[in-house]
């Protein structure tokens, strides 16, 4: 499979994130983290990881209509097939748990183009406009219509838990850096923090990390060397050993060296870093390839912000070993961005 060049999620937020914001000690409470979670793993179709989701989202106090809106605004941001996926399994879980299930009636509106528009306007703080709306204007209408019209005048959910909800779900995704952008910022003006944004961006980069292509397999069995939690999940023990290795944020490995073999870093998820001996620290990005030579001790892991997923290839050699050496210094890991 090929591995495509994307922005990271979690570097946006850092751009977007400007100055200090007088709220930032909010956090989200277990509800909002429920829901921010449940739509991004609707977004990444994972219907077992949305399942325990969803369960926590009740146990935390959301209603199955709370649930069910958010799911059924997530066809806009993901289509139809994710978001009738996702009802199925919410309604599911409603049925093993016998949860009311009664749905608010949805009643049409008289204008909802008009309505939507004045809901969009609100929503963002500034009328909707731009040279891609002129060039498709039906598109326009759409979303203003049935996304800000008729989605958004339903009164089940506000519309600051629906933007919690669809900044998880665009974060979840590739190729949607632009909207992702647009929409952190409308989380903002409709009274979301920046801590709190943070928070949705993380999970919603723990949620991509446990979809990897190779899963996240098991807590590493050389965890002893590392700072923090990671996973591993063999991909190839045989020929050329390869391994897919998770680290949850702030993890990384100690200083160490592989003797007369080296090794291959292939950035696929999130944000990390690599950095061998005397040299400055190298931020990884989805694509990013690092070749390190035998004999060089270097360190790797996890930004202090995100999820990291690489795959690690190893060299073969004859009488090839690795030396574990010491912990990277909290003072010099906490001097990374």
């Amino acid at each position: 499979m090929a591995i495509r060049k994307i922005l990271p999620i979690l570097l946006i937020a850092v751009s977007i994130f400007g100055g200090e914001n007088t709220m930032a000690q909010n956090t989200l409470s277990a509800k909002q983290q429920s829901i921010a979670a449940s739509a991004a793993y609707a977004a990444l179709g994972d219907q077992q990881g949305l399942k325990k989701a969803l369960a926590e989202g009740i146990n935390q106090g959301a209603s199955v209509n709370e649930l069910r809106e958010v799911l059924v605004q997530s066809y806009a941001y993901c289509g139809f097939p994710r978001s009738l996926n996702a009802l199925a399994t919410l309604m599911q879980l409603a049925e093993e748990k016998s949860l009311d299930t009664s749905a608010s009636k949805s009643t049409p509106l008289d204008n909802a183009l008009a309505t939507g528009a004045e809901n969009q306007t609100k929503l963002v703080g500034s009328e909707v406009k731009g040279k891609l709306f002129d060039f498709a204007p039906a598109i326009d209408e759409y979303l203003k219509s049935h996304l800000f019209g008729d989605i958004f005048s339903r009164s089940d959910i506000d519309w600051q838990t629906r933007e919690l909800a669809t900044v998880a779900m665009l974060a979840a995704r590739e190729g949607v850096e632009s909207q992702l952008n647009a929409h952190i910022q409308i989380a903002k003006h409709n009274g979301l923090t920046d801590e709190q944004i943070k928070e949705v961006l993380l999970i919603a980069s723990k949620a991509r990390a446990e979809n990897i292509l190779f899963g996240m397999g098991e807590k590493n069995p050389y965890g002893k060397y590392f700072i923090g939690q990671s996973y591993l999940q063999p991909i190839n023990k045989e020929g050329v050993p390869m391994f897919n290795v998770t680290f949850e944020p702030k993890c990384r490995n100690n200083w160490h060296i592989h003797h007369k073999g080296g090794q291959i870093l292939i950035a696929v998820s999130g944000r990390g870093w690599y950095q061998a001996w005397g040299e400055e620290a190298r931020e990884l990005n989805p694509g990013d390839v690092v070749n390190i030579p035998p004999e060089t001790k270097h360190w790797h892991g996890a930004a202090k912000d995100s999820w990291f997923t690489h795959i690690a290839v190893e060299i073969p050699s004859e009488g090839g070993s690795t030396e574990w050496l010491e912990p990277v210094a909290d003072e010099e890991y906490n001097k990374l961005k």
